[in-house]
């Protein structure tokens, strides 16, 4: 499991909470050249303690109990360098025989066409090699698959092809994955850049419904609730204004 950067962070914000709800490990780094370097505190921290331990820009976290790895990503990629990530990636997902993967993306809601107004703002991408073993599974839970848009809209509608604006690496991601025949699933969502908090919880509610990461209690109507919200969100806007400015 792992965010793509995209419109509003949302898929690193979704990841956020299922490895704070979870409680993983950190069991490593991904080491990478193709990302902003940084770091800072220990984003999950429930204690003085732990507070004090470093994160940087791609660290791994892991539930045995569940098969699931966690790739979280932390800053956005360096200009031109989505490629040599892409590669490393799945040489990464090839070696380590990893059984799927899923990336957790969001696009821009104002680029919508007229299909995708209407109903759910959520929306799914399967590559062949899973499209088999789960396609069953998505018309059950009734979800939408992205549609593909006109290439060239009002000149030639009848070539189709994959757009996802905001997207970040999603697409070339996906399509590379498609053509090494890997296992993956695309979860997105339609938003804006803003509080993107609410998006967040509506995505990582969507994988549930599919993975079962977390027991839905059908007498608690919030489902907000059933996913823990990490330390480090107390800061997603910055500090509160100084009392002296006033």
């Amino acid at each position: 499991l792992q965010p793509a950067v995209s419109v509003g962070n949302v898929g690193q914000l979704a990841v956020d909470l299922v490895i704070s709800t979870l409680r993983m490990a950190k069991v490593g780094y991904f080491y990478t050249d193709c990302l902003v370097p940084m770091v800072g505190n220990n984003p999950y921290a429930t204690s003085r303690e732990n507070s004090l331990e470093l994160s940087i820009n791609a660290e791994v976290y892991s539930l045995p109990s569940k098969n699931l790895v966690v790739l979280q990503i932390r800053s956005p990629f360096i200009k031109n360098k989505y490629m040599p990530f892409c590669q490393s990636l799945l040489s990464w997902v090839e070696s380590s025989k990893c059984a799927r993967v899923i990336l957790l993306s969001s696009i821009h809601a104002y680029e919508r066409d007229d299909r995708q107004l209407l109903g759910t703002p959520l929306r799914y991408l399967l590559t062949p090699a899973l499209e088999k073993a789960v396609e069953g599974r998505m018309q059950e839970l009734k979800w939408k698959e992205m549609e593909k848009v006109a290439a060239y809209p009002g000149i030639n509608d009848t070539e189709k092809v994959l757009h996802l604006p905001g997207g970040g690496i999603t697409k070339l991601l996906f399509t590379e994955s498609c053509s090494k025949g890997i296992q993956m699933a695309v979860l997105l969502k339609f938003c804006s850049e803003g509080d993107n908090i609410p998006d967040a919880f509506v995505l990582v509610n969507y994988l549930n419904e599919w993975l079962q990461l977390v027991r839905v209690k059908r007498e608690i109507p919030d489902t907000a609730s059933q996913w823990k919200v990490p330390s480090s969100w107390r800061l997603l806007f910055g500090n509160g204004l100084p009392p002296a400015l006033f």
